[in-house]
């Protein structure tokens, strides 16, 4: 059990840890725009357009979650400094009692200081998690689904929302490319960290022979801009329509609803076949596209592209950015910061936090 002094002076270091924070925070920002959301959505016209409503309620629970978080931490070290200036060392249940406050106290900010690592521009946005299977065959194709799985387990474990925007399966196993939207708070400043190569080493259950391959696929992560001011000309646009099908022809539609958009000056494309309606499918695909030229037009175009999406790389040796071994031992290592584990069926599970949180750190 600590001494009354001991707790007072881990106290006064904690406030101004909190101090430091809220400097790097600029709450009062964040309270004046959830004033300007809420005004928004109070009125009469609010929800005529569902999905802007509903981005924009996101965003006030979001803020609304943050402002109350760092609000109870600083009742909460007020709450025990004044509890501590009242107590005498000899009240040992009271002493007790404040120990355990402050030990609590610690670990909320310990969380709550993890928000300090989004400094990025675009950290708060929704993400676009593209994923493409690279060398390697029908294992590197196995291998970009066991991606998109592990990304979609990750998004539920944390509470957001995941919409498979497009699929594509390979014709033995697995997928040759996906493209995932992921909302929810900071959703882009968690996922940045997994943009680049990513590395499988293992076993192959596609070798008649059970020899060891390595299969690698490319993971591509951008923000989700809202950008619907941004003007697109027509003919800058080629759009072309198909029909999404699985294995064994089976098809998500009855109809060529399926929707890929070519922007013809920069080659950025955006698909969208979630939707079985095809206009739905191309509000879509055009909400992606217009993020991603909202991302290259901010900044002198290239050089803020170059920032954000990063250096275009083949998914191949020698560019990976993450190993997953499997055999002969297991291992799951970045390259970029050196943490490692070995429990690998945990990473594939959707913990990938440890690694978020040491990428963000190393930035």
């Amino acid at each position: 059990m600590l001494l009354v002094n001991d707790i007072k002076e881990r106290l006064k270091n904690l406030a101004e840890r909190l101090e430091k924070a809220f400097a790097i925070l600029n709450l009062d920002d964040e309270r004046a725009e959830l004033a300007k959301l809420q005004d928004t959505s109070s009125k009469s016209d609010f929800w005529d357009d569902s999905t802007t409503a509903g981005d924009m309620m996101q965003k006030i629970g979001n803020i609304k979650n943050k402002l109350t978080a760092w609000d109870d931490m600083t009742n909460q070290i007020n709450d025990l400094n004044e509890i501590a200036s009242a107590t005498d060392e000899s009240d040992t249940e009271m002493v007790g009692e404040l120990t355990a406050g402050l030990e609590k106290a610690e670990s909320n900010f310990e969380t709550l200081e993890f928000d300090l690592l989004f400094i990025g521009p675009h950290d708060s946005e929704n993400a676009i998690i593209s994923i493409s299977a690279g060398a390697g065959g029908a294992d590197a194709s196995d291998w970009a689904e066991m991606l998109m799985k592990m990304y979609l387990s990750f998004a539920e474990k944390h509470g957001f929302t995941s919409i498979i925007l497009h699929k594509t399966d390979a014709e033995e196993a697995g997928i040759k490319s996906a493209s995932l939207e992921i909302k929810g708070d900071h959703a882009y400043g968690n996922l940045k960290s997994e943009h680049g190569v990513h590395r499988l080493v293992r076993i192959s259950p596609y070798d008649a022979d059970k020899a060891r391959h390595t299969s690698f696929a490319l993971v591509e992560v951008t923000p989700e801009i809202v950008a619907e001011d941004l003007p697109l000309d027509e003919k800058d646009l080629r759009i072309d329509t198909y029909r999404s099908g699985g294995h064994g022809g089976q098809s998500v539609n009855t109809t060529d609803s399926a929707i890929r958009i070519t922007h013809i000056p920069t080659g950025l494309t955006a698909t969208c076949q979630n939707e079985r309606s095809q206009l739905q499918n191309k509000e879509m695909a055009m909400k992606v596209l217009r993020s991603k030229l909202a991302v290259l037009d901010e900044q002198n175009k290239l050089a803020e592209l170059a920032k954000i999406k990063g250096e275009n790389v083949t998914a191949a040796w020698g560019n990976q950015i993450r190993s997953y071994v499997l055999q002969p031992y297991t291992l799951v290592k970045d390259h970029r910061t050196n943490f490692e584990t070995g429990d690998v069926q945990k990473v594939l599970g959707g913990y990938i936090d440890e690694f978020i949180e040491s990428y963000l750190r190393n930035q």
